[in-house]
Formats: C-alpha cells, sequence, structure tokens
C-alpha cells in the first residue's frame, strides 16, 4: 500500500511538474485556453463579495434602529418607487389616537412612539451664515429614542412638556450640526426653521448612511409642533403617521406584534376575513425582502458564470485533445516502456486541472480586487469576500479541470502504442 501511495505521489509530482513545463513553453495558448475560467470565477467571487457586503452592511443598519422594533404603517415596506397598488392608496391614515391606544392597551410595549415626516416640501434651516435645506423633519414623542434606538449623545430630547406645550424646540443630526455649527456648541442656540425660531436643545448620536443615505440628517420637532406648523400634512389625507414601538424584553415581539395587529384591526374594523389594511414593519422582514432581491441577482450573476465556465471547460477540452495529438509519439514511447493506462490517464489529467486551476487562481485574485477597488472608489458601495468563496472557486475550476479533461486522458490512453511510435 505504501509503495502504491510512494508511486502516486511521485508520478503526480512529475506530472504536475511537466505540466506547468508545458504552460510556460505555450503561454499564450494556456491564457486563452482559461480566460473562460477566469471570467467566471472571477464573476462569481466579485459578486458574493458585493451581495455579501450589501447584506451585512444592510443588516448592520436595519438592526441599529433595533432588533426589537415592529412598526405599524400605513403602506408596506419596499425597495424602489413607482405607484402603489389600489388597495394600498385606498388605506385610511394611522392616527396619533391609535398610538395612544396601542400603549394605554398593550403592557407589553416599552415604548410608542408616534412620528410624522415631511416629504417633499420647501426646508430651510438657517443660523447666521449657515443654511441647510435637506434635513428630514420629522414631529415626535418622547418615546422616539427608547422606541428607534436613537438617543441623544448630549443635551437633551423632546418631553412631554415639550409636546403639550408646542414648544419650539429641535432635536438634530450630526449633518445638520457640521452645517450650522461647525466650530460652536449647537444647544441652547436659536435657529430659523422656515422663518421661525427654534431652539437647539439636543444631538443626536451618530448612526452612519444606509443605501447612499444618511441615517444623521434629522431636524426632530415635538409632534404637536409639527402640526401645528403643518397642518396641510396632517389634512391633506395623503399622509400618515408612522407607529414605531418596543417590548420590554426580545421575546415579547410576537406578543406586541400580535396584540398590536388585533387592537388596530378592531380599531380601523377590518372585517375578520380580510387582510390588514396597514403594514407591519420589523428589521428581519425588511431583510429578508432585501435578501429576496439580492439572491435573485446573485443567481443571474451565477447563470452567466455557469456559461463562461462552460466555455472555459470546452477551451480546456479542445486544447487537451490538440495535446493529444502532438504528443502522440512521446504516448507511444511511454506506453512501450511499461507506462499503465492510468499513468497516461493522470498525466493528462493533471496537466488539464492544473491548467484549470491557474485559471481559478487568476479568477480568484480578479475577483478580490475588483470589489475592494470599488469600495476604495465608492464607500457607499460595501464589499466582503468570504473566505468560502475564494475555497468554492478554486474548487470549482479544479472540477472543470477534471470533467473536461476526462475525455481526452482516456482517450490518450487508448492509443495503440505500435500505432503511436509510426505517428509522424
Amino acid at each position: 500500500m505504501s509503495r502504491l501511495f510512494g508511486h502516486l505521489r511521485r508520478g503526480f509530482g512529475e506530472n504536475t511538474r511537466f505540466a506547468f513545463l508545458a504552460v510556460r513553453t505555450h503561454k499564450l495558448r494556456a491564457f486563452l485556453t482559461v480566460l473562460g475560467i477566469v471570467v467566471g470565477v472571477a464573476t462569481v467571487i466579485a459578486m458574493v463579495s458585493i451581495v455579501t457586503g450589501f447584506n451585512n452592511n444592510m443588516i448592520r443598519n436595519f438592526q441599529s434602529f433595533g432588533a426589537t422594533l415592529v412598526q405599524f404603517q400605513k403602506f408596506e415596506s419596499r425597495f424602489g418607487h413607482g405607484p402603489r397598488p389600489a388597495d394600498e392608496r385606498r388605506r385610511k391614515d394611522l392616527t396619533y389616537d391609535d398610538a395612544v391606544a396601542l400603549k394605554e392597551n398593550i403592557p407589553e410595549m416599552r415604548a410608542v412612539s408616534a412620528e410624522r415626516y415631511l416629504w417633499n416640501s420647501d426646508i430651510s434651516v438657517k443660523y447666521r451664515d449657515a443654511e441647510t435645506t435637506t434635513p428630514v423633519v420629522a414631529g415626535v414623542t418622547a418615546d422616539y429614542p427608547v422606541a428607534n434606538n436613537h438617543f441623544v449623545t448630549y443635551g437633551r430630547f423632546i418631553t412631554e412638556t415639550d409636546f403639550r406645550h408646542q414648544s419650539n424646540v429641535a432635536v438634530i443630526g450630526e449633518d445638520v450640526r457640521n452645517i450650522l455649527f461647525p466650530r460652536e456648541d449647537p444647544l441652547e442656540k436659536v435657529v430659523s426653521f422656515n422663518a421661525e425660531e427654534f431652539v437647539i436643545i439636543g444631538i443626536l448620536e451618530k448612526k452612519g448612511a444606509m443605501f447612499g443615505g444618511s441615517n444623521d440628517n434629522f431636524f426632530l420637532i415635538p409632534f404637536t409642533t409639527f402640526d401645528r406648523k403643518f397642518p396641510q400634512i396632517k389634512n391633506s389625507g395623503g399622509d400618515t403617521i408612522h407607529i414605531a414601538t418596543v417590548p420590554f424584553t426580545p421575546d415579547q415581539v410576537a406578543v406586541i406584534t400580535e396584540k398590536g395587529t388585533a387592537l388596530l384591526r378592531a380599531r380601523r374594523h377590518v372585517p375578520f376575513d380580510k387582510p390588514n389594511d396597514f403594514a407591519i414593519f420589523t428589521p428581519d422582514k425588511l431583510i429578508e425582502s432585501f435578501q429576496g432581491i439580492t439572491r435573485g441577482v446573485m443567481l443571474a450573476m451565477v447563470f452567466i458564470a455557469f456559461i463562461s465556465l462552460l466555455i472555459g471547460g470546452v477551451g480546456v477540452m479542445n486544447i487537451m485533445l490538440v495535446s493529444v495529438t502532438e504528443r502522440t509519439r512521446e504516448i507511444g514511447v511511454r506506453k512501450a516502456v511499461g507506462a499503465y493506462r492510468r499513468d497516461i490517464v493522470l498525466q493528462f489529467l493533471t496537466e488539464a486541472t492544473t491548467l484549470s486551476v491557474l485559471g481559478g487562481a487568476i479568477g480568484v485574485v480578479v475577483g478580490v480586487a475588483v470589489p475592494a477597488a470599488i469600495k476604495r472608489a465608492f464607500a457607499a458601495l460595501p464589499a466582503e469576500t468570504p473566505l468560502w468563496a475564494i475555497v468554492v472557486g478554486l474548487l470549482v475550476s479544479m472540477s472543470v479541470g477534471i470533467f473536461f479533461g476526462l475525455y481526452p486522458a482516456v482517450k490518450a490512453s487508448r492509443l495503440d502504442p505500435i500505432e503511436a511510435l509510426r505517428y509522424e
């Protein structure tokens, strides 16, 4: 047994050396042969890296809202734009009274945050000569930080007193702070918000970007102040509130989801045999929706990579058939001096596999380098290359070499030594 193993080891080493010698002798031919494998492996690894980076970044961003967040809203969460289905557009708005009912009737809810947002409107926040027109303006309640896992780093947040008195106070994000107060403390400073004075009372902790948009570009004011300042939003019938809730413990997420759904269905008079006329958002649901999209993209790219690998495999088979023809006399000599068929098969199979693995190695380098370059050039496009993708890339390339190199290897082993020695 040990003698057989030693024979195979020596034969494999010798065959590998001859394979590299053949590659070195025909560099251009070898490169063109494995080009399809390079493209296929590089495509797989690059796409896996980009999709994995997107998924991981997206999960971190959604979970930054709080893994136990359960948000009730009018419309379903989605990616992209375009008209919503007619049944969604006909839904009634959620109201502040719905939020109050949730807080009063579901003891498992630790915090209930009613939020109203200002979209597609002219916004101007000024302090002296500095101005920003891009912040997301929202009317919120005192429960906002706990419900959204978004706290102030210094200063204070909006209180029940601010809510009752419709106070002109604001809590701002880091982006707004950097524009308006790049070199001074913003606390207790008075800014002009659409020609009305507001006092800055707190700064939100930095959250970072998600999908190219900032989570730090906020201008938060009391919910009642928002409705007083923008009555058209409340009364237009085209807007609604978002109700963000969190339980006291993670195991109560299902409880508050079930109880919240039942309470809102009752308040909105939804028949028992009809679906909800409101949406429920949780980080897990949005993560699942996003991953469904990325899986589709991944499958499409894997199909393209499969075609490239198929083309590369055919190239390997073609070049090995040419090699068998070129080395017919060599095969005859080897068989004449006692080489077995398995020795000939192993020789040509090793050469085919070596070609494919070289192509796979080049594909791995390209597949890792491209996402890394994209990540450096575009910070908003994260990329992470998992180790398993590299291993799979090399194994796939090796499998291509074995599969497509087997026929030429077997054909070489079946040559008659007498006929082979006569071949010119």
